[in-house]
């Protein structure tokens, strides 16, 4: 979604004028260490990022540089808050076996492995050239020598996971309901949906490649992969540390979005409360947004400003003179019409016309090659995280699906929902444990 911040299809949550973008971090890529460290030393890392976090009251994980590794174990899972990374390979499985055991083992497996991988070692003991000559490696060895340039790993459980093959229906959170239809939507049934999604997330797209073709290796026989999309050039800032980046559209995107520094944001809107499995946890949405380029380039940037309700240079609302200025809905120009039309996509995705709700957006611009006719496939692979989807994505996207000026440039042709567990707290915990239980 954009906004002129540039939330395509959906935008501008948590408006905040006083926010300020510093220059992204950046750092020289070092050479990934064949050798880290062992569980014990992952949990003591582990252990330090919670001791840290219970004085921020919120998690703040991150890398120092865009080589370092992100820390694995904490209450919350990685991803989410953590300042959003350039790329993205995100993946939805099916589950193949109708044996709880083997999908608790498959959990624990993978668990494992992603504590390796983020921390830039390989996905198994003897890694890619270390065991048997005889024998398949335990790490496809395309990421040998590469650091662990900020990868995180966050999982999620899809609706259809809660049916009657693995006995979890009772324990179904009521906010996993599923989405409604939504007005216009075209959405394609084979690229949507899933019983679990693993978003990877890292400064380096082999990296985050590597991530998921070893997840998916490691559950041969007992997941398929249903979907996947590869993403580039972040579409939101999660810190204010980070610069506003632009979609495919030109505009800045995620001008407003909710941050990891907002911490009273984070526990009302972000994180699931309660004392069932989820607790800790929060809900993702992903939609796949494919974006007409070709008619959007032949647009005056006079309509398109208009469309989203923002200046394209400077990202500011119109009416106002810079990004992060207010938008003022009610303010007229000299030709007595509001600067922010009624329609325009800033107006329609703000909380001040949902009922107040925010999402933590996530999204990357994608880019698929052309069809059949030589148009660009391509445009917005959203992610949103939210404590509830039926307070938050549900009405915000009604309301751009029913009127936003947008809606003539954009088509959402995927859709998934997805319940993420809390965070991993040791290593002798695993990727949703509590449900399971």
């Amino acid at each position: 979604m954009t906004t002129g911040r540039g939330d395509v299809a959906m935008g501008e949550h948590g408006d905040q004028a006083t926010r300020g973008t510093q220059a992204e971090r950046g750092g020289r890529m070092s050479r990934r260490k064949l050798f880290g460290l062992g569980a014990a030393g992952v949990a003591a890392v582990g252990a330090g990022a919670v001791a840290t976090r219970s004085l921020l009251e919120e998690p703040v994980a991150q890398a120092a540089s865009t080589s370092d590794p992100v820390p694995f174990y904490g209450e919350h899972q990685a991803g989410i808050v953590t300042p959003a990374q350039d790329r993205l390979h995100f993946v939805a499985f099916d589950v193949i076996t109708d044996k709880r055991a083997e999908l608790v083992e498959l959990l624990q497996e993978w668990t494992a492995a992603a504590a390796r991988l983020t921390q830039g070692k390989d996905a198994g003991t003897f890694g890619a050239v270390g065991g048997s000559p005889e024998a398949a490696p335990d790490d496809t060895g395309e990421a040998l020598g590469l650091p662990a340039s900020g990868l995180t790993l966050t999982i999620g459980f899809g609706p259809s996971l809660f049916d009657d093959r693995f006995g979890l229906k009772a324990k179904r959170p009521a906010a996993l309901a599923d989405l409604p239809k939504f007005p216009g939507e075209q959405l394609v049934p084979e690229i949507s949906g899933g019983d679990i999604c693993v978003q990877a997330c890292a400064h380096d797209p082999q990296v985050a490649v590597h991530a998921i073709r070893n997840l998916a290796r490691i559950g041969f026989g007992k997941v398929s992969v249903k979907w996947s999309q590869l993403g580039f050039g972040r579409t939101s800032s999660t810190s204010r540390a980070q610069a506003t980046p632009r979609n495919l559209m030109g505009f800045k995107d995620g001008t407003n979005n909710m941050k990891l520094e907002d911490a009273q944001l984070l526990r009302d809107h972000l994180w699931a409360a309660g004392d069932d499995w989820m607790a800790g946890g929060t809900y993702m949405v992903t939609r796949k947004i494919r974006m007409t380029i070709e008619t959007w380039d032949r647009t005056s940037l006079s309509e398109q400003e208009a469309i989203f309700g923002r200046d394209k240079g400077a990202g500011a609302p119109l009416g106002r003179k810079a990004e992060f200025d207010t938008p003022d809905f009610n303010a007229t120009g000299p030709d007595g019409q509001p600067y922010i039309k009624a329609d325009a996509h800033v107006r329609l995705a703000h909380p001040s016309h949902n009922g107040n709700a925010h999402l933590l957006r996530r999204g990357y611009n994608y880019v698929d090659g052309s069809d059949g006719l030589g148009r660009l496939d391509a445009g917005l692979f959203f992610i949103a995280y939210q404590r509830d989807p039926r307070t938050a994505f549900v009405p915000v996207q009604t309301n751009l699906a029913k009127h936003d000026a947008l809606n003539e440039y954009i088509k959402h042709v995927s859709s998934g929902l997805f319940a993420c567990p809390p965070g991993v707290r040791d290593a002798g915990d695993y990727w949703g444990r509590a449900l399971f239980a």
